[in-house]
């Protein structure tokens, strides 16, 4: 098949379904998976769908997702665009800062680069604790049910400790993020242990890979507009414009 027949037969599926998968791709088309990658790449610089994981969907089109996946898969994802989101989010803690750090792949990879030692953090996460306290940095870990997913600490008694605090600066991760939607995540606890802490936060930061824009997760727990977005770049026209949206790809 020439290319120019495959391309277009990948827009016809996907004009059919709204959405294709690479599998379903190699199976339909009779094609290897890079060739399958390579056209998805093109098209998705030419405008004409949107790149998601593991397929493609119509441009400026929303995904849901309902389910969270183990943290060690997560840490294996855009760890490049993680790394220069979190580099820069952690070039903006001062000294004598209180700072929230949430639970999530991209909030971790901070912790490589904090070069501030006279801040506190308080955090929900068992690793990021443990990281924290590594570095010689003064942490506390919020107590609650511990889930296993995500390895946060989550439930009645993480939220009645954290509307004990008054952070400076907040830093959260997110499932997903839309304009109409907001930030969201697949869990109702977690979603209430980010939103009481948000709450609790002066400035707030969601870092978030281009990958999470346009998803929709089960739980909203802010709106678009509640924090500034620390992302490595805005590939979605209808997000370009926002003044809420940070992008660091250069950093």
């Amino acid at each position: 098949m020439l290319t120019e027949e495959r391309l277009a037969r990948i827009l016809e599926l996907l004009d059919k379904s709204g959405s294709v998968t690479v599998s379903e791709l190699m199976e339909k088309l009779d094609t290897s998976e890079s060739t399958i990658r390579r056209d998805l790449n093109y098209l998705d610089r030419e405008d004409k769908l949107q790149k998601v994981r593991g397929g493609a969907i119509l441009k400026n089109s929303t995904v849901f997702n309902s389910k969270d996946d183990e943290v060690n898969l997560r840490k294996m994802r855009n760890v490049d665009e993680k790394n220069r989101v979190a580099k820069y989010a952690a070039s903006l803690i001062r000294p004598g800062d209180f700072v929230y750090l949430d639970a999530g792949t991209t909030t971790e990879c901070m912790i490589d680069y904090i070069t501030e030692r006279d801040s506190t953090f308080v955090t929900n996460a068992v690793g990021h604790a443990k990281k924290l306290a590594g570095l010689g940095l003064h942490v506390y870990l919020v107590g609650g049910e511990f889930k296993n997913t995500t390895e946060a600490i989550v439930g009645e008694d993480a939220l009645y400790s954290l509307r004990k605090y008054n952070f400076s600066k907040g830093f959260f991760g997110a499932n997903g993020i839309t304009k109409r939607e907001g930030f969201t995540t697949p869990e109702l606890k977690e979603a209430m242990v980010k939103e009481v802490a948000m709450d609790h936060s002066r400035e707030r930061y969601v870092l978030a890979d281009s990958s999470k824009f346009g998803i929709v997760s089960a739980v909203r727990f802010a709106e678009f507009t509640d924090a500034k977005i620390l992302t490595d770049c805005v590939t979605r026209s209808e997000y370009s414009d926002c003044k809420n949206i940070v992008e660091v790809n250069d950093q």
